[in-house]
């Protein structure tokens, strides 16, 4: 059973059954809002979301992987590829990252997704828009985080996987924010760690 998360809550990622997950899928989906007006329809233009995962030991990122870096230096990230239009919405994924959970190195404690508008539209011009978490074993969505409010936004920092005890938790962080790459959202991530 899935939970819609909402900002800031948090859910342990062990499976229901007992034990933890291993593999897990941060997956992204969006599509264009319609456009009114003739002109409107004409100018518009795709709208390139990008997904990133971006790993932390301590308060210091040390590895990214995004559509530039589609598998992290150890191996335990990867992207799975760019979708430069969206268009799954609240279907399938258009952008995914899958997480090798026990293959993580053990200095990282933290990994944060983010969502920013490459081509620099605004969550306005978006709709459908959301980050969810699939247990890769089976298929299973544990959780979704929806992209709602629309609003000036091009970026945001939406969910961290932390490390607790001997496992691993979820947190949605859902903080708005602007930059057109992962990079421009690091001084903001931080302060969510």
């Amino acid at each position: 059973m899935s939970i819609d998360l909402t900002k800031g809550q948090r859910i342990s990622l062990d499976k229901t059954g007992g034990g933890a997950l291993s593999t897990v899928r941060m997956g992204l989906g969006w599509q264009a809002a319609p456009r009114k007006g003739f002109l409107a329809r004409l100018t518009a233009r795709e709208i390139d979301l990008d997904a990133s995962a971006v790993l932390f030991a301590g308060q210091e990122p040390v590895d990214v992987v995004f559509f530039q870096h589609l598998v992290s230096d150890d191996g335990s990230i990867r992207h799975t590829g760019d979708n430069v239009v969206g268009g799954a919405g609240q279907g399938g994924d258009d952008e995914s990252i899958v997480v090798d959970l026990p293959r993580v190195p053990v200095h990282v404690d933290q990994i944060v997704f983010t969502v920013n508008s490459f081509t620099g539209q605004t969550f306005a011009q978006v709709q459908n828009a959301f980050c969810r978490l699939v247990d890769e074993s089976n298929g299973q969505e544990l959780a979704r985080y929806t992209l709602t409010g629309g609003g000036d936004a091009t970026a945001q920092i939406m969910a961290k996987l932390h490390r607790s005890g001997d496992g691993w938790q979820m947190a949605a962080i859902g903080a708005a924010a602007t930059g057109r790459t992962f990079k421009d959202l690091i001084p903001l991530i931080v302060t969510h760690l």
